[in-house]
């Protein structure tokens, strides 16, 4: 998938966030970067002013955190060794949603991988930040995750690192990156299956469309996944759903995904134009303007594919 190149952008990775914000003047303080944190997702534009109050939050949240500015953020090792105190937790949580948001959004694929992992190794480091986790983790990762109950740390540890495996899903199948990020799907879906609108679901249906064929593509179960936030009887009859997530239709990509990872792989043309267009007829409203206004835009480049098999 194609996402929006935005100018400017200059990522100097092992330098930290600040080096590829250099030209940019650090002007928000904690405060006001958390006050963009609503209904789970960031209140920011879908905009080149919205990459710049995103890459302000970032350093507003790494300074908070007394973080060096040549601090190796892609090393697990070198972010779980660091002090940082619990009443900062949710500060921890929110730059790893604020790096998985910069490398979806903003950053062209052939760039990102080292964001999502700098992603994941933040929500890990919240993860660990727990004694009882840590604790766990020593025995079973899978037990740790089964007590655990910060829904955002999971949350996020496992969107990033879903997509560092998309760069190359064999590895991460070798290296056991499945059997844990389908504890922590598994872990959501039981503590907090409303989390950014059926975000585990959603997580779930990407995954089992994603996965290599030797080792688990099954497009059933990925329908089946993302059947509690859509609204499609015609294709959710047969699956059991315990319940649908309240006001998933407001979150466009809820049907943007139903479309890419279910009725594109199985050549359903004309639903799948259906469906992407009831996404662009719609206004993005006021829940979740930004990540509407850049669903939209996905929406967009999936139609275009999608009208070359009508």
């Amino acid at each position: 998938m194609r996402k929006l190149v935005l100018v400017g952008v200059c990522l100097l990775l092992f330098m930290g966030v600040t080096a590829v914000a250099q030209d940019e003047p650090v002007t928000m303080d904690l405060d006001t970067a958390l006050s963009y944190y609503q209904n789970d997702s960031f209140m920011i534009e879908y905009s080149d002013a919205g990459k710049t109050q995103l890459l302000e939050m970032i350093n507003a949240f790494r300074t908070a955190l007394g973080l060096s500015e040549d601090l190796d953020e892609t090393s697990e090792d070198k972010v779980g060794a660091l002090e940082i105190d619990m009443s900062l937790k949710d500060v921890v949580n929110r730059l790893s949603q604020a790096y998985y948001t910069l490398a979806n959004v903003f950053v062209d694929p052939s760039e990102n991988k080292d964001i999502y992992i700098m992603g994941k190794n933040w929500g890990l480091k919240s993860l660990r930040m727990n004694p009882g986790f840590a604790e766990l983790e020593k025995s079973r990762f899978d037990t740790a995750v089964a007590a655990e109950t910060d829904a955002a740390a999971l949350y996020w540890t496992n969107s990033n690192w879903l997509r560092v495996a998309q760069k190359n899903p064999l590895q991460a199948v070798f290296a056991g990156v499945t059997k844990r990020t389908e504890a922590i799907m598994n872990r959501l879906i039981e503590i907090a299956p409303n989390y950014l609108s059926g975000g585990a679901y959603r997580s779930y249906g990407a995954y089992y469309s994603g996965l290599p064929a030797m080792f688990g593509r099954d497009l059933g179960k990925a329908l089946c996944y993302l059947c509690p936030v859509v609204d499609e009887p015609g294709y959710c009859a047969e699956c059991e759903i315990a319940e649908h997530v309240p006001g998933a239709e407001a979150y466009f990509e809820n049907r943007s995904f139903f479309v890419e990872f279910y009725l594109m792989p199985k050549k359903q043309w004309e639903d799948a134009a259906r469906v992407l267009q009831s996404i662009l007829d719609e206004p993005i409203g006021d829940q979740y303007p930004f990540m509407n206004a850049y669903s939209q835009e996905n929406v967009r480049e999936l139609l275009a594919e999608v009208q070359e098999h009508l």
